[in-house]
């Protein structure tokens, strides 16, 4: 487990926030074998002028929901048909705004992204920044993050799982909403290829121990750090939320790597 202090986070500094909280009032105290959003609200804010014409103009190309109109899973999702070649597949759980998505892509073009997120707006962001760089290896996907682990991502198919920041879920009677549970692990397990990734990163101390235990755990993973040799790069931007955390809790990055 690696701390980070005011001193020890990676590089680049970037602008970004807080994704939204996700609404599963009444939902998730219902027992799953795995934590997932159930609902969420649609947000009030509505997007601007232009991210609702980049939105029109990229989305169909560049996006998808991870459920029907009707409510059935997208199966069996088709990458290489989708970013018209194969390479190296990395899967964002929680993007948020993008702001981390956009730059790693950036730096990493042999490498595909597919970004997840429920939230509208922070899609629409995302593309637009997508849409100004003229980068092409970021895919969208509107949904649950364990719904797309689950019927899209074929196992052994993934080179790295990002899942930063998040909801930490802080209170005991809610820790089982949190994302990374036993059984979410072992299913991004089972979806890394062997010496994938799993790269986590909170700024809550008690999900940081929660998170070490459950990776820890789970027998087709041992944690490694920075220095190892990975087929992904482990340095995350510094978003302008995260500068702003660094005068208050540490953050602290996980990273795992699938047995052989």
């Amino acid at each position: 487990m690696r701390h980070h202090g005011q001193m020890h986070v990676p590089r680049l500094d970037v602008a970004g926030g807080p994704a939204p909280e996700p609404d599963d009032t009444g939902a998730a105290d219902q027992p799953h074998r795995l934590p997932r959003v159930t609902s969420f609200r649609t947000r009030r804010s509505t997007l601007s002028s232009g991210q609702q014409a980049t939105w029109d103009r990229r989305w169909p190309d560049l996006g998808m929901q991870a459920r029907s109109d009707d409510g059935k899973p997208v199966v069996d999702l088709d990458t290489a048909a989708w970013f018209g070649r194969s390479a190296p597949l990395v899967l964002e759980i929680g993007s948020g705004t993008g702001t981390s998505t956009l730059a790693m892509a950036q730096a990493e073009p042999d490498i595909d992204v597919i970004a997840v997120e429920v939230y509208r707006k922070g899609l629409a962001q995302l593309l637009s920044g997508i849409d100004r760089a003229g980068i092409n290896n970021i895919r969208l996907v509107r949904g649950d993050g364990v719904d797309v682990l689950e019927h899209m991502i074929a196992p052994a198919s993934l080179t790295g799982v990002r899942v930063f920041f998040p909801d930490p879920w802080p209170k005991s009677r809610h820790h089982k909403r949190r994302l990374l549970q036993p059984a979410t692990v072992a299913l991004i397990a089972d979806r890394l290829r062997p010496g994938g990734v799993l790269h986590a990163a909170t700024d809550h101390s008690g999900y940081a121990e929660f998170m070490a235990e459950v990776g820890d755990a789970e027998p087709l993973l041992r944690q490694v750090s920075d220095s190892d040799e990975l087929p992904i790069s482990v340095q995350r931007p510094v978003t302008k939320y995260e500068q702003k955390a660094l005068a208050g809790p540490d953050i602290t990055e996980l990273i795992w790597e699938k047995r052989p």
